[in-house]
This record gives C-alpha cells, structure tokens and sequence, in this order.
C-alpha cells in the first residue's frame, strides 16, 4: 500500500470538506447585513424608478441596456459585500440613475443619438431579403421566417417590409394595399 497516496487522498478530502462547508457559513452578522441591504437597495430601485420614470428599464438602446445591468450589479454588490455599505449602494444607484436621464435628455440631440442608440435596419424589402443588412445586424433566414409566423404572415406577398428595431425587436409591415410607406415611417431606417 501506498501511504504517500492515501495521505494526498486524504488532504484532498479535508481541502475538499472545507471548501463545501465555506460554501454554507453564514454568521448572524452577515445574515442581517444581506438581509437589510436587500430590503433597502429593492426600496431605493423602486423609489428611484418611480422618480426617473419607467425607461429606466426598458430596452430601448444599448445605453439603457448597459444600465439595467449595472443596476443589477450594484444592487447584488450591495447586498453580498460586506465592503459595500448600503448607503454607498444606494449613491451609487442615484448616480447611475442619473446618468441615464442626462442619457435620455440628450438622446435628443442627433449627434449623442447616434453614439448610443442602434439604428434601426430594414432586413427585408417585399419579399427579397437584405442579405447585407441582415449579415450586419446578426440575422439569419431563420430568425425572419420565425417572426413572420409570429406575424401571422401566410404569403410573402404580403410583407411590405421587415425592420429590425433598436431595441432587438423584429416589426413586420404588413401589406395592406398597393400604398407605399410613409417616408416619416423609414425616416431612421438603414436600407
């Protein structure tokens, strides 16, 4: 027998047992600290929501995508760091939430618009598909097929266009009449 062996074997056991145990200590200390935090930073996102409106949330650019996810991030970093109080938490929070209004105010200027916004990309004209556009945008045949059935489209003849929007969204026009579409419609669409 090999004692050399049984003695790794049996180091690995105690690291491995320590490491399994690590991973269920949770002192009364540490408890109350996440247990706290959470209830307060859940109250802050909500109050700062209702005070910066509902586009906090929403997923209109890449911009208010990058926030969602930095709201999340602060708010586990709050709640599981004992290095993060909750009161930098929640600074931290108002911070952001700022920034994206400022984001969203000057989001009505072209020029900060084309910095953070998508622009919104027409991937099907008719019935021909834009195979520049959708090789561009990350599209493939079978992500248009499927949003045309989600679209109750039946023929091809009856798309006037599909765009895919800002936001990641697939709108499908459909083709009521010969009538082409209003240029105000298209104004911000890729071609």
């Amino acid at each position: 027998m090999n004692y050399a062996i049984v003695i790794s074997n049996l180091i690995a056991k105690d690291e491995w047992l320590e490491a399994m145990e690590a991973l269920f200590i949770l002192s009364q200390k540490s408890f109350f600290l996440i247990l706290f935090s959470a209830f307060g930073i859940y109250a802050a996102v909500i109050l700062y929501t209702r005070l910066f409106g509902k586009r906090s949330f929403s997923k209109m650019s890449s911009f208010d995508f990058a926030m969602t996810v930095a709201v999340g991030s602060m708010i586990a970093t709050t709640i599981l760091s004992e290095s993060v109080s909750f009161l930098e938490g929640a600074v931290a929070l108002l911070v952001v939430y700022a920034l994206q209004l400022a984001a969203a105010f000057l989001r009505r200027y072209k020029w900060f618009s084309k910095i953070t916004d998508n622009q919104p990309t027409m991937v099907m004209d008719g019935q021909t598909l834009l195979r520049d556009n959708m090789k561009a945008v990350r599209v493939t045949e079978g992500d248009i097929r499927s949003k045309l059935r989600e679209a109750n489209v039946v023929r091809l003849s009856e798309i006037k266009a599909v765009i895919f929007e800002s936001t990641g969204d697939m709108v499908v026009l459909h083709k009521n009449n010969d009538d082409a579409i209003d240029d105000w419609l298209l104004k911000d669409v890729q071609r």
